[in-house]
């Protein structure tokens, strides 16, 4: 074996090297273009000694040309044209080596940014926008009396809820080996001169890089649903359990200090939550037992967690009751715990411990059937609930402060005091999220069966409601255990079942929601709640009224529900059963919101402006109707799923619509991105914070009496757009013929990324398509549709070449942080997209006349956005307001130009008949290879 030597004196970064092809020449740039190329010449060294000079040949010819593509010095098409020579095999090892490529141009990005994140924090410089610092700075130059505070953050609860939308393409070995790599860099740029030992590193480097090119970037098998539980709950050692309980006691702390009066955060602020192993909505693979997995390895998770800190404690807190006197209560701990071993005998503190994690070991044996640990000394009592344990941890806090070791309680100790309040025994409330439609056939059923209803389905809305709040003011179930109902009934009732046990298990924050998908009515929501009193979960008889544990969500998801959001919302405020509900849940009414399917039914500016006006009519209604609103925005990574960032979009929010209080859908590719490793993690955690903390204090939206014209103005840019896009994608025919030729939707679905089906139901319109597989086929054509069309048409009929109206839209702009992030997103895509590129899918429609009459809308729609959006914002190009990601397009995009060719080639070759399985594994790998390089792609 050969290995690359690199001279790592020259690379550590204080000042930084020289730079390389295709820079701008900034000089803080620099390591950054050095680590991109240390990282290829690396990979290059590899490739020739695993495959031959021949294909270095190859691979580094094709790099070359590529990157003059870019620079405009050689024709796409002559590029296009050799690559279309390839036979498989070598199509395949060119294929591998720029997915590697790009996958460590991103990697080298990752380091750049904490480099300077490093230098700024070293440099003394301001703290960064977005984290907690600059918001209580921000705060701090406000009045804000402590009657504001205590109001807005009456409920204060910030809640990111990872699901299992099937956008993350990585492998995990693919995604831990680049961690090494990445820590082998952090480690060279941390070291003081002649610490490091530059040969082993770069073995170290080359091994690595050796390894990513043996492992194989595809899966065998698609992910069960198990995977993606286990996977999900890795990210919780990676960072959440330090980063977490860390951000709470910093926020508690900080409020307490301004607002001493105010006494708010009795419960943690920041607390992570779950749809993985509890939405069912299209994924057939969500049952009883998946329900009970997913619950039981998060407690154990939870518990691993606790148990493993108890032993540290016990380990650290060492001191002798003849150096120290703990107090009363410390030693009726430690002689509660049948610790009797005399090495221990004046070591109270580990005699209380051992006890405590006696206590938790027997809750965890009784809980998930066994102890994730070490082996306790012996059987006590199990802790009834998290509460007891956190008593305990406070009686140890309180002697060690007693007798002058403070420093010591707060640390470990302190730490693991707020994990408890943080994470219980349940570690994460887990949803549960059902379509209606499957609601109103099951609950159809079970009334017919109880012989209430023989034809629920045949009532009006003014009779559901009737007889379902009939159902709601007695106990009695409607079936037996032992009744014989369809598969789908049976099903549904068994996994509310299971909830109810766990909650039973683990306490009533382990499903701590129930959201429907598509509701329209007062109807969807009171068949959710006949559901839960048919698992016992809802007391419609309790003292002081009607009781449940889950609180019920709606979702409000296509234009027109979001439309009617705030009047369904009203209509449910109006019945008063589900009033009491809301009543004896403090009031608290939680309202999701869809992102995804709003944008493919009505596209980009019409969705966002739905979701905005929504709000602003779902805060009047939660006013009138006396309760505080909580919405739950779900949101995926691309911008046409409503992803962009978090910070920017919270503070983009409409007056009163945060509150305090959101909750918001970490998704696929983006999870990894946020939170991998603790550094990544506190700083997405403290954006969501802080601009929650902002939004609910401070005015963000500023536009004051100007506000409806704004809105009326927008009104109408809406409905434009949303024209534009319909005649487009609904009305054109032929368009979805177009669609599943010149996209890879098709192959996309033999991608082995998710348990779940890219279909909710068999069809062959846009409608049934999930919103998930259609944006990241629009993405892997680097159209990006959903992010931009209908936009342009709307800003350039309205503004219709009036230089006021121009200047209007300008001072919006300037004014206005719903109006900048949405152009500012939109930017953001349009940087990303290439019609160069898109021309050569768009050759893989037959028909030319259907080809040609879709393209071409397309392309005059984008040069239409383009052009309005640079109007209006006055920037020469879409990312003057982002330079980092206009660096990381110049560093990457040229390595995804071979992938983009070879896969329009594989396609073609696979569709005209080649049934070689190399060249289906050939589109799979540059499907994968692409979205790994645009990192948000569906």
């Amino acid at each position: 074996m050969s290995e690359a030597t690199v001279d790592v004196a020259d690379l550590r970064h204080h000042g930084g090297p020289p730079g390389a092809d295709g820079a701008d020449g900034r000089a803080d740039d620099a390591p950054l273009r050095e680590d991109i190329r240390v990282l290829g010449r690396v990979l290059g060294q590899v490739i020739g000694e695993q495959a031959g000079d021949d294909v270095l040949e190859l691979v580094e010819s094709t790099r070359v040309e590529a990157f003059a593509v870019r620079r405009s010095e050689s024709t796409r098409s002559e590029l296009a044209d050799r690559l279309a020579e390839l036979d498989v095999r070598s199509a395949n090892h060119v294929i591998r080596a720029f997915s590697h490529f790009s996958v460590l141009a991103n990697l080298a990005e990752d380091i750049h940014h904490e480099r300077r994140r490093r230098f700024h924090r070293r440099e003394g410089s301001p703290p960064q926008q977005g984290s907690l610092a600059a918001t209580f700075a921000l705060l701090d130059q406000k009045d804000i009396p402590d009657e504001v505070v205590a109001r807005e953050l009456a409920t204060a609860l910030v809640c990111p809820v990872v699901t299992a939308h099937p956008t993350e393409v990585r492998r995990k070995t693919i995604f831990q080996v680049q961690r090494q790599i990445a820590d082998l860099f952090r480690q060279r740029d941390r070291a003081a001169a002649g610490e490091l030992d530059d040969d082993e590193w770069s073995a170290h480097l080359w091994r690595s890089v050796l390894t990513l090119w043996q492992t194989a970037l595809l899966r065998l098998s698609r992910l069960r649903l198990q995977d993606e539980i286990d996977e999900a709950l890795r990210y919780y050692e990676l960072s959440l359990f330090d980063v977490v309980p860390a951000i709470n006691a910093e926020v508690r702390r900080a409020l307490t200090e301004r607002w001493p009066d105010a006494d708010v955060l009795r419960r943690p602020m920041l607390l992570p939550g779950s749809w993985i192993g509890g939405d069912r909505d299209g994924n057939p693979f969500v049952t009883a037992d998946a329900l009970r997995r997913a619950t039981s390895r998060q407690a154990e998770t939870a518990l691993a967690h606790h148990l493993a800190e108890l032993e540290a404690l016990r380990d650290e807190l060492s001191m002798s009751d003849r150096l120290i006197t703990p107090t009363e209560q410390l030693y009726a701990l430690a002689e509660a715990s049948e610790d009797d071993s005399a090495f221990r005998g004046d070591e109270p503190y580990r005699r209380a411990l051992n006890g405590m994690y006696a206590r938790l070991a027997a809750t965890a044996k009784a809980v998930v059937g066994r102890v994730p640990g070490s082996a306790p000394h012996a059987e006590l009592t199990p802790y009834g609930a998290p509460d007891e344990l956190r008593a305990d941890l406070d009686v140890v806090d309180a002697s060690l402060r007693s007798h002058g070791a403070a420093p010591l309680a707060d640390d470990r100790l302190q730490r693991l005091r707020e994990a408890v309040e943080v994470f219980g025994f349940h570690l994460c409330g887990l949803d549960l999220r059902q379509n209606s439609a499957v609601h109103e056939e099951v609950v159809g059923e079970l009334l017919a069966w109880a012989g209430v209803c023989d034809d629920y389905s045949a009532l009006d809305e003014a009779a559901r409601v009737e007889l379902l709040a009939g159902e709601l003011t007695m106990r009695r179930p409607l079936v037996r255990p032992d009744a014989e109902l369809s598969e789908t009934t049976r099903g549904e009732l068994d996994v509310v079942l299971a909830a109810a046990q766990q909650m039973a298990l683990l306490g009533p924050r382990a499903v701590p929601n129930y959201v429907i998908s598509m509701c329209e009515s007062v109807s969807d929501v009171l068949e959710v709640a006949v559901l839960l009193k048919e698992a016992g979960l809802l007391d419609p008889c309790a003292e002081g009224g009607p009781t449940c544990p889950v609180g019920i969500s709606p979702l409000f998801e296509t234009i027109d529900d979001l439309q009617a959001a705030g009047t369904t919302l009203a209509a449910m405020l109006d019945q008063p059963l589900y009033r009491s509900l809301v009543a004896s849940r403090g009031d608290v009414q939680e309202v999701m919101l869809g992102y995804s399917d709003s944008n493919k039914d009505g596209g980009y500016l019409a969705a966002n402006w739905a979701l905005y006006r929504a709000e602003l009519e779902l805060v009047e209604t939660a006013r009138t109707g006396g309760i505080r609103l909580r919405l739950f925005h779900g949101r995926g990574g691309t911008v046409g799923r409503g992803g962009g960032p978090s910070y920017e979009a919270i503070r983009a929010q409409p007056p009163g619509a945060v509150a305090g209080a959101l909750r918001i859908t970490e998704q696929g590719e983006v999870i990894a991105a946020k939170y991998a490793d603790p550094d990544l993690a506190r700083r997405n955690l403290e954006a969501l914070v802080a601009a929650t903390l902002e939004s609910s204090l401070l005015d963000i939206e500023g536009l004051g009496d100007d506000a409806e014209p704004a809105y009326a103005l927008l009104d109408d840019l809406a409905a434009r757009a949303q024209r534009a896009y319909r005649a487009l994608v609904h009305e054109t025919p032929g368009f979805v013929e177009w669609f599943r030729a010149a996209t890879p939707i098709v192959e996309l679905g033999e991608l082995n990324i998710g348990s779940r089906p890219p279909s909710r139901k068999a069809g062959n319109s846009i409608a049934d398509l999930r919103a998930i597989p259609w944006v990241f086929s629009w993405s892997q054509t680097r159209i990006m549709l959903p992010g931009w069309f209908g936009t342009g048409s709307a800003l350039e009929s309205w503004v219709d070449g009036d230089e006021e109206k121009l200047a209007r839209l300008r001072e919006l702009h300037r004014r206005w942080p719903f109006f900048r992030t949405v152009l500012s997103n939109m930017g953001m895509v349009l940087a990303k997209t290439d019609l160069g590129l898109a021309a050569r899918y768009a050759e893989l429609v037959p028909d030319e006349e259907l080809r040609a009459r879709v393209f071409d809308q397309i392309t005059a729609e984008h040069e239409r956005t383009w052009r309005m959006l640079l109007a209006i914002t006055g920037a020469d190009e879409p990312l003057t307001d982002n330079p980092s990601l206009a660096r990381s397009i110049r560093n990457r995009f040229p390595y995804l130009e071979p992938l983009h060719h070879l896969q329009v080639e594989m396609l073609r070759r696979r569709r005209a008949g080649d049934d070689d399985e190399l060249t289906r594994r050939n589109i799979q790998l540059t499907i994968n290879g692409i979205a790994t390089a645009l990192r948000n792609s569906g």
